[in-house]
């Protein structure tokens, strides 16, 4: 099934979003990057604005022990579509699993004009019981013997897909948040190591890893000589910070990276800002996305490193299953219904 052209929106993204007068206000008031620390951003692909995609549905999960339920190949070709006519050129899967084989079929298939940060997706190989708040016991040394194993495999798929798909996947992240100390799925550092040695010499492409920018700037520095460019998470909302500080601060959160790793190439894998959020229900809001998204983006384009927003799609399998409001269902700039936020619908009728 090739797609038809439906008339792809002729802007480009992060040239309305640098109309935004706040954004010029902010930008011009002393918060743009020195001239000589421009250098180490990176632009991947080309593109500034980008997107994290995840297409599951209302029913539908990754495996959490009992399997998965995919989105339908139907369904990501809408989803991709949809991106697509919203100018966005560069998307981000966290996993080299069948779901994710299925975006790159999906996009070569149907001659879509898009290209992809692969990710391989490491499980826990240390139990992080004492800092993850939502492990409330050890994980048995039995399944992290077994995680062991599922991540070399997951390595393995991870190849394979960037040599499949060579035309398409431009960079490969290998873990995504392992190595923080709040997290269920931590890995040593050591090993990680390892598993970009691994990859790097296995395919052609850029090889990262993707991280929340204080473990960068904290303890960064001999894996930052290893891969070919950093990744880094930054959430000023999750930082108790409210709208009126956030650019700012994400910033600043920037700064400090360069600050320890001054020879790093660097860009933003994860930004963004919830639409609804119980644990923050006073900030979270539609209007907030809009302004924290168009003055990043701004920021992004005038210092020419890609940024990554979180997310395309509102997903409520994540999270706590008791709460309808909490933060992890509401990041999208699409409704779960596929209906744009506030954040698009602007531009969406200036098609």
């Amino acid at each position: 099934m090739k797609i038809r052209n439906v008339g792809i929106l002729t802007f480009v993204i992060v040239m309305f979003f640098a109309c935004n007068n706040q954004s010029n206000e902010n930008n011009s008031s002393g918060l743009t990057v020195a001239e000589e620390t421009q250098n180490n951003f990176h632009q991947l692909a080309g593109e500034t604005a980008a997107i994290v995609y995840s297409g599951f549905r209302t029913g539908q999960h990754p495996d959490r022990g009992d399997g998965a339920k995919n989105p339908t190949y139907k369904q990501t070709v809408e989803d991709l579509q949809i991106l697509s006519d919203a100018g966005f050129r560069l998307i981000r899967l966290y996993d080299s699993g069948e779901n994710s084989e299925m975006v790159l079929r999906v996009i070569q298939d149907n001659h879509l004009d898009m290209k992809v940060l692969l990710g391989i997706w490491l499980k826990a190989e240390l139990s992080n019981h004492e800092g993850c708040s939502w492990l409330h016991e050890p994980i048995p040394q039995s399944v992290l013997e077994e995680n062991k194993i599922q991540n070399r495999k997951e390595i393995e798929r991870g190849i394979a897909l960037a040599e499949k798909y060579e035309n398409i996947v431009v960079a490969v992240n290998v873990g995504n948040e392992a190595l923080v100390d709040w997290n269920d799925h931590m890995v040593p550092v050591d090993t990680v190591i390892v598993y970009v040695e691994q990859v790097k010499s296995a395919i052609d492409q850029e090889v990262s890893v993707a991280d929340n920018y204080k473990w960068w700037a904290n303890h960064g520095r001999e894996l930052a000589g290893i891969v070919d460019f950093i990744s880094i998470h930054i959430y000023p909302v999750w930082e108790e910070k409210n709208i009126e500080e956030s650019l700012s601060y994400s910033i600043e959160n920037i700064r400090e990276v360069q600050d320890s790793l001054p020879e790093a190439k660097i860009l933003i894998t994860e930004a963004g800002w919830p639409s609804i959020a119980s644990e923050f229900s006073e900030i979270a809001s539609e209007e907030n996305q809009q302004r924290y998204l168009e003055e990043m983006l701004a920021w992004s384009e005038e210092n020419k490193i890609t940024m990554f927003i979180f997310e395309a799609f509102d997903e409520d399998w994540k999270g706590n299953p008791e709460n309808p409001l909490g933060a992890e269902k509401h990041w999208g700039i699409f409704n779960i219904d596929r209906s744009p936020k506030l954040v698009m619908q602007s531009k969406l009728n200036h098609k």
